[in-house]
């Protein structure tokens, strides 16, 4: 046998032999939370009524529950995080393939790295510097914060305030949609979303606004075509209140 065919072979022996070994490291429970200690490699988390807790440097897969909240502390490496009632909160240098919620609010720490979207339905989504998100970012009842963040994609909502605070850069478009029946039985709130764009911050692509906003953007700020409000500049590091 050839050496690259040895090599080939031996490298297929220890994937699958990964893979076996990450199938019998899942954790699975019905009733009651979870914890994963700090350094620990497993696979795939999941619990239906409960919180998933997994700890500082510790590696996982997908992490999903229904009725409970998702905490990770910092340098948690981790695949897909979703959870339907409770929020996502994680610490610094996290890595997540992607961020999901249904009822709850999604807080990342500083250098928060998200591969795909970031999508909550009723609730906020903040991200602290440092943080990129490498597809988009959508909520439809929740306000959206960023510092210092990079969103590859676009950034979406219905009835949230976004702030796209300090130094952060928004690659794609930045809309506030129209409320549409396709969003029931969510609750829309009917007030004026506050859209403020900081300093040193960047849009890529158009503002564009389906609803009547209150629109502010710092004099240092770059951004692109507005559609749908007045943009009022301003000065200083704060936006003037409504």
């Amino acid at each position: 046998m050839s050496s690259n065919r040895t090599r080939l072979v031996l490298a297929l022996a220890f994937a699958l032999s990964a893979q076996v070994a990450l199938a019998q490291d899942n954790i699975s429970k019905v009733n009651g939370s979870i914890s994963v200690e700090a350094g620990r490699h497993v696979g795939d988390v999941e619990t239906v009524n409960g919180t998933i807790r997994i700890a500082d440097g510790a590696q996982a897969g997908d992490v999903e529950t229904v009725n409970g909240g998702i905490n990770l502390g910092s340098r948690v490496t981790a695949g897909a995080l979703e959870t339907v009632n409770g929020g996502i909160t994680l610490g610094d240098d996290v890595a997540a393939r992607s961020l999901s919620t249904v009822n709850g609010a999604i807080r990342g720490g500083r250098n928060t790295q998200v591969e795909r979207a970031v999508e909550t339905v009723s609730g906020s989504v903040y991200l602290d510097r440092g943080s990129r998100v490498g597809a988009g970012l959508t909520t439809v009842n929740g306000g959206i914060g960023l510092v210092g963040t990079t969103i590859a994609g676009d950034v979406e909502t219905v009835s949230g305030d976004i702030t796209v605070g300090a130094n952060s850069h928004v690659r794609g478009d930045l809309s506030v949609r129209k409320p549409s029946s396709n969003w029931f039985p969510v609750s829309i709130n009917k007030r004026r979303p506050r859209i403020v764009i900081g300093p040193s911050a960047t849009i890529d692509g158009d503002l564009v606004f389906e609803r009547e906003v209150s629109l502010y953007v710092h004099e240092s700020a770059r951004i692109g075509r507005v559609t749908g409000a007045e943009a009022q500049r301003y000065s200083g590091d704060r936006a003037p209140r409504d």
